[in-house]
């Protein structure tokens, strides 16, 4: 089987872990203190970045925020004609790091798994991948990889990507982590809807508070659309409020 190398060893790192070790080599890096336990107890490998990044394919499933530092720690690593794969929930920020510090004998592709634990608890089947092509053609194997996985994939561009995640992304965080912090109570008299919220709290009140504000902060179309939600909610509650005496 070929090697390949995960950086990051989160929760979504273990996930991606797990389904990847029928198929591939695995071995692990992580600088957690129990990221080497960890991946013992699941029968993987474990090394530093710099083993991990001489690997066949190389995938980095750590936060957004800290992937343009691991670009520049595996880059002098990585051995020519290898994949990397970034998992980041954002594209358009991670594909224009890759291309720049990424040495030029290396492919690229840009993925995003529109799925986490949480989702994946009953299987992949059915969930959504988000394969962008970078540099090199292997993207499609990328993408046919997925589906024979199970998952639906979607191919597009790093863009129009962020441009629809600011929507069905950041927007859904927002307002999910909104109802997380607010504590919203499981009513006995609940509604179809309102139980939709609370599970909209369960699906994102998991995630870290890095993968939130990787949301927010590295998707340059988020922030025009969560200041539109604000104005729109605001107007509303305007419309309602009782005339002063």
């Amino acid at each position: 089987m070929k090697t390949l190398g995960l950086i990051g060893f989160g929760q979504f790192g273990q996930l991606a872990a797990l389904h990847l070790k029928p198929h591939y080599d695995v071995i692990v890096a992580d600088a957690a203190p129990r990221a080497e336990a960890t991946a013992c107890a699941l029968s993987l490998a474990f090394g530093t970045v710099e083993q991990v990044a001489k690997c066949e394919i190389v995938v980095v499933a750590v936060p957004v925020m800290a992937m343009r530092a691991v670009f520049e720690q595996i880059a002098s690593h990585l051995q020519a004609g290898a994949l990397v794969i970034d998992v980041g929930s954002v594209k358009v920020l991670p594909s224009q790091w890759m291309l720049e510090i990424l040495p030029e004998g290396v492919d690229i592709v840009a993925t995003h798994p529109l799925f986490g634990p949480q989702s994946a608890k009953t299987g992949l089947a059915g969930l959504r991948l988000v394969v962008c092509p970078i540099r090199g053609d292997r993207f499609d194997c990328v993408a046919q990889f997925g589906r024979s996985l199970g998952l639906t994939v979607n191919v597009t561009t790093p863009e129009a990507h962020d441009r629809e995640m600011a929507y069905v992304q950041a927007l859904t965080h927002l307002i999910g982590r909104s109802l997380v912090n607010l504590d919203i109570p499981d009513e006995q008299m609940k509604t179809p809807s309102y139980q939709h919220l609370l599970e909209l709290c369960s699906l994102v009140g998991g995630d870290s508070f890095e993968l939130f504000a990787a949301i927010q902060t590295q998707n340059p179309f988020a922030a025009e659309i969560a200041e539109s939600f604000v104005f729109q909610a605001r107007g509303l509650l305007d419309q309602v409020k009782p005339a002063k005496a």
